[in-house]
């Protein structure tokens, strides 16, 4: 099935010797084959200019602006007449201190009580402890000491490490200035030690990281994925975002192939599992039957690591075929979806992309508004060509307006008359070749762009995942890529916490003095505990 990125390749019709022998008809229709191809260079050429651009480190040409297809289909605001509201009463977080104010007054004067103005302030200082613990001998010779208060852990208190990773992690700063930040306000902190408090002593971060993931794929119905460049170690690499309304969770890994989508999707467990739906997989990807039968006649079908699954394919000599498509890397693909499955994630879930072929996994959907901007972004010649752009764009809104109303009010009839109207508009003849040929191939995905009138709970567009994502586009930009494996994980792990806490409508700062026990900290589950209540089926 060909794909929204594919490019349909141009059947040339070879002129004769003489041009003067086409007609008017034909020479017409050279042209504009040949300004379709020409189409098609220019843009292969700017793609390679921008990479050349971003290679050498200068200055890239600006973004295209989305098409708006989400919002322009919405229904209109009901106007307001009345007044805007205000912004309504401020109520601290905080205690408030009570300070009065006495007034010089001439005498005879009468009180007539107070009037209330009140003043937020923020106090930044440093208080360095120094704690002097007891020491004592046991008769038997043990030695005991005293131990420190809750929440020490090394030289720096729980307060400094809380700014320290929300400065970081959700003010998205760098380490340089918050290295100034804090020696300005008489901090003693060298490079090296704020870098330890960035990176150092956060498994328990990084694992309820990977919990809110496994909660958000055993529970949700659909999560919607994106992918964006990332730097580390000083190679290129790509960081996958995985989410949906209530969580988010991102792995940076050097390369986005499928298997590491299916990798990722496994959540942390490292087994391979052949099952029903490991063999469904590889048959829909084309591995011939006596191929599958050869794992199916072997008892075992669970390995507990990469190591072993190799050595079983090894021993059924599948590294020795040399046949298309590849036995050992669709095979692979099907024990990891195997195992997926077998650890309950995505069962029946849907999952929303934006036709990245690695994320074509089970049941798979696609975003309307990535559909669309094909044929907004599609080169037209002349007025036919762009007055059947212009038309075909507005046949595409409507249809996605009724798509929203049906995700209301969902039913079958609606819904089959929704199939033959997109059969309508992706198999109409526009008279405009190139644009004819991106409808049929629009077309091959009906199933993917109409998973909404199966799933009415699925969203018809990636916009939350393209969201999610713009934080570690924002890291990279400000501070380029990371260099340890650990520094990664962390980066990646503490992103993910801070986009799920904003979902959950949890204060970061709380959930941070929760974790390292500030002083009179507030108590907040785990993550994962408010992920599985709210997507829990009722």
């Amino acid at each position: 099935m060909r794909r929204f990125g594919a490019v349909d390749s141009l059947h040339h019709v070879p002129p004769p010797s003489a041009l003067s022998a086409l007609s008017r008809p034909e020479l017409e229709a050279l042209l504009v084959e040949l300004l379709g191809e020409l189409a098609i260079l220019k843009q292969t050429v700017a793609e390679q200019r921008e990479e050349i651009t971003r290679l050498k480190g200068l200055k890239g040409r600006p973004n295209i602006k989305p098409s708006g297809m989400d919002k322009g289909t919405a229904p209109a605001k009901p106007a307001k007449d009345e007044k805007r509201p205000g912004r309504g009463k401020v109520t601290p977080r905080v205690g408030v201190e009570e300070t009065v104010i006495n007034a010089e007054i001439p005498p005879g004067s009468r009180f007539k009580g107070y009037q209330s103005f009140l003043v937020q302030d923020l106090v930044i200082s440093v208080r360095a402890t120094r704690y002097q613990r007891e020491r004592w001998v046991t008769p038997d010779g043990r030695t005991i000491l005293a131990p420190l208060p809750e929440g020490i852990d090394g030289h720096f208190g729980p307060e400094l490490r809380r700014f320290v990773l929300m400065q970081y992690h959700q003010g998205q700063s760098t380490m340089p200035r918050l290295l100034a930040l804090l020696r300005s306000v008489g901090v003693a902190i060298s490079k090296r030690q704020l870098v330890r408090l960035l990176n150092e002593n956060h498994e328990g971060f990084i694992a309820e990281a990977q919990d809110v993931l496994r909660a958000g794929l055993e529970t949700s119905s659909w999560v919607t994925v994106d992918d964006t460049g990332a730097r580390h170690a000083g190679k290129n690499g790509f960081c996958t975002q995985i989410g949906n309304e209530w969580f988010t969770w991102f792995r940076t890994r050097s390369s986005k192939s499928r298997l590491n989508f299916l990798d990722l999707l496994r959540a942390g467990h490292t087994d391979y599992v052949l099952n029903d739906a490991a063999y469904d997989y590889m048959r829909n990807q084309g591995l011939p039957a006596a191929t599958i039968a050869r794992l199916k006649v072997e008892p075992e079908t669970r390995f507990s690591g990469q190591t072993a699954w190799k050595a079983h394919l090894d021993r059924l000599g599948f590294n020795a075929l040399k046949v298309t498509p590849d036995p050992v890397r669709v095979g692979t693909e099907g024990a990891l979806w195997g195992s997926v499955q077998a650890h309950e994630f995505l069962c029946d879930a849907v999952v929303l992309s934006d036709d990245a072929g690695q994320f074509n996994i089970g049941r798979h959907a696609l975003c309307w508004v990535h559909a669309e901007r094909l044929v907004h972004k599609l080169d037209t010649f002349n007025d036919r060509h762009r007055a059947a752009q212009t038309r075909v764009r507005g046949l595409i809104w409507d249809f996605y307006a009724d798509l929203r109303a049906y995700q209301l009010k969902p039913g079958k009839r609606r819904a089959q008359a929704l199939r033959a109207r997109f059969d309508r508009i992706f198999l109409r003849r526009t008279g405009f070749a190139t644009l004819d040929r991106l409808l049929a191939r629009l077309h091959t995905n009906k199933a993917e762009l109409l998973m909404v009138l199966e799933r009415p709970e699925i969203p018809l567009h990636t916009n939350g995942s393209e969201n999610d994502i713009r934080c570690q586009v924002t890291r990279r930009k400000v501070s380029a890529g990371t260099r340890s494996d650990i520094g990664r994980d962390c980066r990646d792990a503490f992103l993910s916490l801070v986009k799920t806490c904003d979902k959950l409508g949890i204060a970061v700062w709380d959930y941070l003095g929760s974790r390292l026990k500030v002083a009179g900290y507030a108590i907040i589950e785990p993550l994962d505990h408010y992920v599985r209540a709210l997507l829990r089926p009722a």
